[in-house]
């Protein structure tokens, strides 16, 4: 039933024709491995990694599913029957607890029998006490009779003999009883399932297992050391799941220590502090034989311990995760299920409409960056569900619709785009760049904000570049001169762009200082999407020929003057929209990347471009200098060289 994406309507057009009234009608999945979306592959390799007991890492984008993946293993495990892990006190040897493994549910049983035990024995202990304190102090009182009530300090000091007796005859009594109770270090129920055990962020004592600190450890007060032994992540996830995610951030001893236990599928418990008093205390070996789902982003792989990673790779499966999937009717089926599935993991927001799924399916589209894809970034496209059903809440209404959903993407802007709006408006107040007329050697950049914030979502933002052109300061060795706090790429961009001038205007540049501002650039500029903005208006400026100030553009540009693709086109389309910019250029090779809001449909121009000639054609105001230079141009970069027909660009 699945068709072409070339013949898919548009979702807001598409979801009229479902068989459905709104999500209420939509049937979720009970396992959590059934209703993860957009991830065929790393659902096969979870099944045959449950079946088989075998370790997985998780690479990818956050919010695609990881975590998810990772507890429907936990489902999918070999039924087995789990264990009740006990800790006693070792008479031999204090500081090294006896550990004892029994069927789940019986764990707590022999806790409570224990600690009975041990209530009836304090119980006949303290009675002895008492009797042992009645009898001194009757001894006194007689004694005291027979002397003839002469000497009333024999009663003063069979009270104080009495106390005495009580006092050490308590604290002994105290802590036998305690030491002989076992404590429960890791407990189930008698029908429970496989453990899922999250141990992300978690510190060393917390993943390990630690031994508690005894504040008084003399005096008869002490804590016995088997009741300060507290399981770790990796004891409480035996015969279960243990998930980490951005397991790089992991010291490298606990990684080790880590891959020492997946070894053995066993690991004592000590103190995880030198300071601690638990350092001197060591359990017997603990039980911990679990599954392994290591989680992260790409650069997760550099802090991993070697030895870990290869653990897994030579005992598991290592799954890079999509990051978007194609748009096909199966596709956007599923994702109208990702939404009936966050409105029933929620439980406080109403049912969406046919026009509010739509509105989300069209929010997928435009934030996979990609034309004929679906993001799968869905954490981030949940909440953006989530404050549409609160808008709805809001208002009073019960089932959520389109208007919600729009209303929801201007709540929820993400940060980049907040500071990128307030960006704007402090550039519009101080007029630090233009949108009417034309100037030598001032051109329109885009840019884009949260490229490397790990966010689905960028936020453009317009950014003016500045070309200036003075003699050199030493004869001959003219240079290029860069400011606005540019990172490694950009600077190797400005590189490229002056080789490309010199080969292709036929000036020697080498006469001159070539002065390039980003204006407001306060935050840095990172990357080479500027390049070809920077070629134009260092050409604009030696050759004085004006540049139209209603255009602006973006892109890479290589050494032989190709126009090579970028990121974030979308968002910088539609950040110099907002500006007042009519016409945008892009490389002809993002043209199907481009998926505006149905706002800018007849406010803006986009027009792709292969080659630099192509760039100059389209952004310089007629004139001979003009002529002149595009004709030189074309005798180094034939238009035919590098220009494709291209698909115009969607709205």
């Amino acid at each position: 039933m699945s068709k072409k994406e070339s013949e898919l309507k548009d979702p807001r057009e598409w979801v009229k024709d479902l068989d459905i009234e709104s999500t209420e009608d939509i049937a979720v999945p009970k396992l959590l491995v059934d209703q993860v979306i957009g991830q065929k592959q790393g659902v096969e390799i979870v099944r045959k990694a449950a079946e088989q007991k075998r370790h997985v890492m998780l690479i990818g984008d956050p919010g695609t599913g990881k975590s998810m993946l990772a507890k429907s293993m936990s489902e999918l495990l070999p039924k087995e029957e789990l264990q009740d892990v006990l800790v006693y006190h070792n008479q031999e040897d204090n500081n090294e607890p006896r550990v004892r493994v029994v069927p789940s549910g019986k764990g707590k049983e022999i806790v409570q029998v224990q600690k009975a035990q041990a209530m009836i024995e304090k119980e006949k202990k303290a009675k002895s006490q008492m009797l042992i304190v009645f009898t001194v102090v009757g001894f006194g009182i007689l004694w005291f009779i027979t002397t003839g009530f002469s000497n009333p300090m024999i009663i003063f000091y069979s009270l104080i003999a009495a106390a005495f007796i009580f006092m050490a005859m308590r604290y002994t009594n105290q802590r036998n009883d305690t030491a002989n109770v076992p404590k429960g270090l890791v407990l189930h129920k008698y029908d429970a399932e496989a453990a899922f055990i999250d141990a992300t962020g978690a510190h060393a004592g917390a993943l390990l297992g630690d031994v508690r600190h005894d504040p008084f450890q003399s005096g008869g007060l002490e804590t016995p050391a088997h009741d300060r032994v507290e399981a770790g992540a990796i004891h409480k996830a035996h015969r279960g799941v243990l998930y980490i995610d951005e397991i790089n951030l992991l010291r490298m001893e606990s990684q080790q220590a880590l891959l020492t236990a997946i070894q053995e599928g066993e690991f004592s418990i000590s103190g995880q502090s030198e300071r601690s008093a638990g350092a001197m205390t060591k359990t017997e070996p603990v039980p911990c034989d679990f599954v392994l789902v290591a989680a992260g982003n790409l650069d997760a792989i550099q802090g991993m311990h070697p030895a870990l990673r290869s653990r897994i790779r030579g005992y598991g499966y290592e799954v890079y995760m999509n990051s978007t999937i194609p748009d096909s009717q199966d596709n956007r089926e599923k994702l109208v299920r990702f939404i009936a599935q966050e409105v029933a993991k929620d439980e406080k927001i109403g049912h969406f409409s046919k026009g509010a799924i739509g509105e989300v399916i069209h929010e997928a589209q435009r934030r996979a960056g990609r034309q004929n894809h679906l993001s799968l970034r869905l954490r981030e496209l949940g909440g953006l569900v989530r404050v549409a059903g609160d808008v709805s809440r809001e208002l009073n209404e019960d089932t959520v619709t389109a208007e919600h959903v729009i209303t929801a993407k201007t709540i929820a802007k993400p940060l980049e785009q907040q500071i990128a709006d307030r960006y704007v408006e402090r550039r519009k107040d101080y007029k630090t760049y233009s949108i009417k007329g034309s100037e030598v050697g001032m051109v329109n950049g885009l840019a884009v904000m949260g490229a490397n914030s790990g966010m689905a979502e960028m936020a453009g933002i317009l950014m003016p570049i500045v070309a200036e052109v003075t003699p050199a300061q030493y004869k001959n060795h003219g240079r290029v001169i860069a400011t606005g706090k540019l990172g490694d790429i950009a600077k190797e961009a400005v590189e490229n762009v002056s080789a490309l001038i010199k080969k292709y205007t036929g000036e020697d540049i080498s006469k001159y200082d070539i002065h390039v501002q980003f204006v407001g650039a306060y935050e840095g500029v990172e990357g080479d999407s500027a390049s070809v903005s920077i070629a134009t208006a260092v050409i604009s400026a030696l050759e004085n020929a004006e540049i139209d100030q209603t255009v602006a553009l973006t892109g890479s540009l290589s050494v032989r003057g190709q126009v090579l693709p970028v990121g974030g086109v979308t968002a910088k389309i539609e950040a110099a929209a907002e500006t007042g910019v009519t016409k945008v250029l892009i490389p002809s090779m993002n043209a199907q990347d481009v998926l505006l809001d149905s706002k800018y449909k007849d406010i803006i121009e986009v027009v792709p471009v292969s080659t630099l000639k192509e760039v100059l054609d389209n952004i310089l105001v007629s004139s001979p200098s003009k002529e002149g230079l595009l004709d030189n141009l074309t005798k180094f970069i034939p238009s035919s060289q590098f220009s494709n027909k291209v698909k115009k660009p969607s709205v």
